[in-house]
């Protein structure tokens, strides 16, 4: 595995999101008690900002507020705002100005601005160069701009947008792939842009959605292009087909991370535990084929990769799960093959000369039918008894 930190490397800042705009989409919400839970074990992890939710939108968003900005230990906390005086001030008051990140939703694109809002350019840099201004004098020093829909906003607009809010006070420019429409290219190219437009100590986000199945992608791409912060979800969860996973931004910022010239300190191992907790208490069922926290992210019953695996680990896999608090699974089904059955026969004690490995595979693996598969410790089990003579509990039905 790579060094989670090495020297040289540029620290790549991890903003989540899951109890904000993960928690927006439908089936997703959460009552506050819920909210501060999965907080705390997001804060555990070692991200550096909760986005706690939208306080002015309702009692349950102001409450979990409320309960996170005094529990958190690690993290700062965000609050997402309108552009609205009053949404600033109900932030402020859920949550006080320590450690506080307001971020402050601003229109990025002509589409939104006609559309959407029915205001001018020039409506919307006054209304957020008013907000900000606004927050600054609440005592509010870290003010995020959402710049939503940056994506399908022409040059101009955003160069000008940002131009405004740094003036005005902001720290934190976060560019929104909102309707994730961008190849990792164009989504690194306008990074580039921004960082220039935006240079150090401003910080730049990415915010990307999954439509096309390239949030990750897409948000690497920013960190490439010079973004300081990833904002990401648990599970990925989000609008429409979701935000960039924060569990598979961790995994390529380990593994990868010499590569992008970049380190994250987040804990990889708290990640499936924190995920297990969020589907919990959204209903989200078990997915089969999720990176690093799906359900065969670590599991297979092919006898090709099994008998790899049974050698050397390495051969097929390249996450460790161990790294990521989960554990290897072999499970026998009628895709495993003969490697299985040695092994099951050599944990037990038994010969693995041909003709019994013969006989257990044709009982264990190539009788079988359809897709049930079955753990070690069953099969085994069940052998064990085979070699005993008994009969009657031998076969599995």
């Amino acid at each position: 595995m790579a060094e989670i930190e090495t020297p040289g490397l540029r620290r790549i800042s991890i903003f989540d999101t899951t109890l904000r705009d993960g928690e927006q989409a439908p089936g997703n919400g959460m009552l506050p008690d819920q909210k501060l839970r999965l907080g705390m074990l997001v804060d555990g992890l070692g991200v550096d900002i909760v986005e706690t939710g939208f306080p002015a939108s309702s009692p349950s968003d102001y409450k979990a507020t409320q309960a996170l900005s005094h529990q958190l230990t690690n993290a700062r906390f965000a609050t997402f705002v309108r552009a609205v005086r009053a949404d600033v001030d109900a932030a402020v008051q859920a949550g006080g100005v320590e450690k506080h990140q307001i971020q402050v939703l601003a229109t990025g694109s002509d589409i939104h601005l006609e559309h959407k809002r029915g205001v001018s350019r020039a409506d919307g840099e006054h209304e957020m160069a008013d907000t900000i201004k606004f927050a600054r004098s609440l005592g509010v020093t870290d003010i995020s701009v959402a710049v939503e829909d940056a994506t399908r906003g022409a040059d101009d607009l955003l160069h000008s947008l940002i131009d405004t809010v740094l003036e005005a006070g902001a720290t934190t420019i976060a560019i929104g792939d909102t309707c994730g429409c961008l190849l990792p290219d164009e989504f690194g190219a306008l990074i580039a842009k921004v960082r220039e437009w935006a240079p150090r100590p401003t910080v730049v986000a990415t915010h990307c959605h999954d439509d096309l199945g390239l949030a990750v992608a897409n948000s690497l791409a920013g960190v490439m292009a010079g973004a300081d912060e990833v904002q990401a979800t648990l599970g990925g969860i989000g609008e429409r087909a979701g935000n960039a996973s924060l569990e598979e931004i961790v995994a390529a910022l380990i593994y990868k991370g010499k590569s992008l010239g970049v380190y994250t300190t987040v804990r990889p191992d708290l990640l499936y535990p924190a995920y297990q907790v969020l589907a919990e208490a959204i209903g989200l069922p078990p997915l089969r084929n999720k990176a690093v926290v799906g359900v065969n992210s670590f599991a297979t019953q092919a006898g090709i990769h099994q008998a790899g695996i049974l050698r050397n680990p390495a051969t097929y896999e390249y996450l460790e799960p161990e790294v990521f608090g989960r554990q290897r699974q072999l499970m026998v089904g009628r895709h495993s093959g003969r490697a299985i059955i040695r092994y099951l026969l050599d944990q037990l004690g038994a010969s693995d000369e041909g003709a019994l490995v013969d006989q257990m595979y044709e009982e264990y693996v190539s009788g079988r039918e359809g897709g049930e598969c079955y753990d070690l410790d069953t099969v085994k089990a069940l052998m064990r008894e085979r070699l005993e003579g008994k009969d009657e509990a031998a076969a599995l039905r």
